[in-house]
């Protein structure tokens, strides 16, 4: 009955003519043509997808395919208990959340598009579930002593490169996509463009003068194409082994871990305990809401915790002629 509705309002033209799909088509050309599109204007507001981006749509593709040996987009017909089957197999091989998301994602946005594109009549996966993405070890801001530590453990090139991590809140990718000439001495920052940011945008990120000076320094000479820091491809490992040397735990009990990713979350916080406002700690982290600074990257440190409640503790313990005197001594300066 409900077919028959549904034809009877297209035979009335109340309902559009169903796009004519081309299922024999190739899933590897496809995905191929996919992928293409999607390094030119995929990206937010027609920008390129970023290029960590589009080489994982293009790998988990590839294992899409291998896995359920996809042939044609006929194949993809009836497909959803076998990529629910698949992803539960990356769940009990100890994959985190997000890394399982991450593959669903991009064979759903890949079925998306082509049914945008009239390549499939109908999408496969649209109920296929989300997954819990919350990270299974929260990261937990460095601390300034901490800090000190690392650097002073850390190689000169290493250094420079935590501390301009440290200094500006820059992603792994976004640091390594810096050249010399994104360093503007006169302003005092970096330049940010939006082919390679996350958020797709062109900005401006201000530090502090004497990192600039040491940043000049160590591009003197060099061309203005060439890379400004020494950025690794796995930063984390080079992370993990200067902690120890340092003497820094990377876990803390109940408080997390320290990963490169963790100099981004201790910006924030070291942001707004210096007095930043909210508003200016997003405008620095160059996050679209306030939200994702303070629920995702402000973390409340233990000891300042400590220390506010023995603040309140030592003002209620005051007797009430010395808080009104207080109050009064507040209202006057």
């Amino acid at each position: 009955m409900r077919e028959q509705a549904k034809h009877d309002e297209i035979r009335k033209g109340i309902r559009p003519l169903p796009k004519l799909s081309d299922r024999s088509r190739s899933f590897p050309e496809t995905a191929s043509e996919y992928c293409d599109w999607g390094e030119t204007q995929g990206g937010r507001n027609g920008h390129p997808w970023g290029h960590d981006h589009a080489d994982k749509r293009r790998r988990h593709l590839k294992w899409w395919q291998e896995k359920l040996k996809l042939s044609i987009l006929a194949d993809l017909d009836g497909i959803l208990p076998r990529v629910e089957c698949a992803l539960r197999g990356l769940i009990k091989k100890g994959r985190a959340g997000k890394t399982v998301s991450n593959y669903a994602e991009a064979l759903a946005a890949f079925c998306d598009w082509c049914v945008d594109r009239g390549y499939l009549e109908n999408d496969p996966l649209r109920r296929l579930g989300k997954f819990d993405t919350t990270p299974r070890d929260a990261r937990r801001p460095l601390t300034p002593a901490e800090i000190t530590k690392l650097l002073a453990a850390s190689p000169p090139w290493r250094q420079l490169l935590y501390e301009t991590a440290l200094s500006s809140g820059l992603r792994a990718n976004e640091l390594r996509s810096l050249t010399v000439a994104h360093l503007s001495v006169e302003r005092g920052g970096l330049y940010l463009e939006a082919a390679w940011t996350k958020d797709r945008r062109a900005g401006f990120q201000p530090l502090p003068a004497d990192l600039v000076a040491r940043l000049a320094a160590a591009a003197k000479g060099r061309k203005t194409s060439d890379p400004l820091l020494q950025v690794p491809a796995h930063p984390h490992r080079y992370v993990y082994a200067d902690l120890k040397a340092a003497g820094v735990p990377k876990r803390l009990p109940g408080l997390g871990k320290v990963d490169f990713h963790a100099l981004r979350v201790t910006f924030a916080t070291l942001l707004m305990e210096s007095g930043a406002s909210a508003k200016e700690c997003q405008a620095l982290m160059r996050h679209s809401t306030m939200q994702m600074t303070l629920d995702r990257y402000v973390k409340a440190r233990p000891e300042r915790l400590q220390a506010a409640a023995e603040t309140v503790w030592s003002e209620m313990r005051k007797p009430a002629g010395a808080r009104q005197r207080n109050r009064q001594t507040e209202r006057t300066a």
